[in-house]
């Protein structure tokens, strides 16, 4: 398995992974499942600022990426990360592997903190944030509707930082890309001793 930061061209097995999770579920509460073209366009659209990760084999496997939490300035220190895997793929360390690279990289940028939305419930993907360090915040109760019932989502989150009184802007992936502790973060995934249970 390596890891890699996605590329465009990559939208169509994204878009094959990540359609289990919106058609007939409620694991993820769009609608309708993307598209190649809009996976592509998403990717094309994370990258000019925030990572967003592929774990491959003989093909994709997996992918997790970040995008901002909320739009007011403030909230420039964090994020929110989303994390999918194909459905052979599940409980073989991707998902370990590719946020433990996706926190490496988002530290090196600067963030402070992370968060992630489950729609509950949700066991297996609650216990695997309780396992990469979230911590359950909150829920909004009845907050989406999908598949003729409100659902209810709740809010991990996970500390990137040490919270400095004046923090420093966070830094662009490009401009971090170009330094030489980014190949190290990048694949801290694969060197993490837990990354392959």
């Amino acid at each position: 398995m390596r890891l890699r930061l996605a590329v465009p061209s990559d939208g169509p097995r994204l878009a094959a992974i990540y359609e289990p999770a919106v058609v007939g579920t409620t694991l993820s509460v769009e609608l309708a499942a993307p598209d190649a073209t809009e996976m592509s366009r998403r990717v094309a659209d994370t990258l000019t600022h925030r990572p967003w990760l592929v774990a491959e084999a003989d093909s994709v496997l997996g992918f997790a990426y970040a995008s901002p939490h909320r739009v007011r300035p403030a909230y420039a220190w964090s994020v929110e990360v989303t994390i999918y895997t194909a459905p052979d793929a599940h409980r073989k360390g991707l998902g370990r592997a590719l946020y433990t690279s996706l926190f490496a990289i988002l530290i090196l940028q600067g963030f402070q903190n992370a968060y992630a939305g489950i729609t509950v419930p949700n066991l297996p993907s609650s216990r695997f944030h309780e396992a990469m360090g979230f911590e359950l915040v909150g829920t909004y109760r009845q907050v989406a509707y999908k598949l003729g019932r409100w659902i209810d989502v709740g809010w991990y989150a996970r500390s990137l930082g040490d919270h400095p009184a004046e923090p420093a802007r966070t830094r662009p992936l490009p401009d971090v890309m170009r330094s030489p502790e980014f190949e190290r973060a990048l694949q801290a995934g694969l060197i993490s001793p837990r990354s392959s249970s």
